[in-house]
């Protein structure tokens, strides 16, 4: 049996974005805007244009402000229905109270507007205070099949310990979700992660030549795409 090859996720903040990465052989889309707040949820605009213009999958965030505190919930349940009716499947979002824990109230009330639709909690489990607790307080809620982590609120240079710890886990309660590792993530991490049997990874600024003021390159989502599936980590 071949083994399954693993998800490339690249961020995309519009159409162009989005048609340059299924270009160069992205699996999925995370879709966000204002990426100085390190993404928002975009206009239910963006998110129609880009669903008619790839086929890809897209997984659209639910995250209204900087920082990861969830704010006004009602806003948010309202804008996960909006990206619903505007063709959004997936999604992404977490939140955490101030002393650090998950807010499950408020991601519950999110989950339940998304009726049984995929998603991804994000980066907060990195400045959760218990990983491990967050992890098991959110177990069993419908549609959580992944979580976006760098290992550390740094980066995956530092995370790296706790990535592959986590990795060792896969199947345990808590732990049955795909790892999609992001955040300072470099081409030279991809061999020894997918050595540990990590499988998802997920890139932003590494898509941009030009950084955050340029479009995502094609080029450069393929030059990622060879690495993931472990053809070569140089060009």
């Amino acid at each position: 049996m071949s083994k399954q090859r693993a998800v490339l996720e690249v961020i995309a903040l519009d159409v162009e974005d989005a048609v340059a990465a299924q270009a160069g052989g992205a699996d999925r889309l995370e879709l966000v805007t204002d990426m100085t707040a390190d993404g928002l949820t975009p206009s239910a605009g963006t998110v129609a244009g880009i669903r008619g213009a790839v086929d890809l999958p897209l997984r659209v965030m639910l995250r209204l402000s900087d920082g990861f505190a969830a704010g006004d919930v009602d806003r948010l349940v309202g804008a996960a229905c909006a990206m619903r009716e505007a063709g959004a499947e997936e999604f992404v979002l977490g939140f955490l109270t101030a002393d650090g824990g998950v807010d499950l109230d408020a991601v519950e009330r999110v989950v339940g507007a998304l009726d049984g639709c995929r998603w991804t909690f994000h980066r907060a489990i990195d400045r959760a205070a218990d990983r491990d607790a967050l992890r098991k307080q959110l177990d069993g809620l419908p549609g959580l099949d992944t979580y976006l982590t760098a290992g550390s609120p740094a980066d995956v240079d530092d995370g790296l310990p706790t990535l592959l710890a986590e990795s060792g886990r896969r199947g345990e309660p808590g732990y049955e979700q795909q790892l999609l590792v992001g955040g300072g993530l470099r081409l030279e991490h991809v061999p020894a992660l997918l050595e540990a049997g990590i499988d998802g990874f997920h890139i932003g600024g590494a898509a941009r030549p030009d950084g955050w003021d340029g479009p995502v390159s094609a080029e450069a989502v393929a030059r990622w795409r060879r690495t993931v599936d472990g053809v070569g980590t140089r060009d």
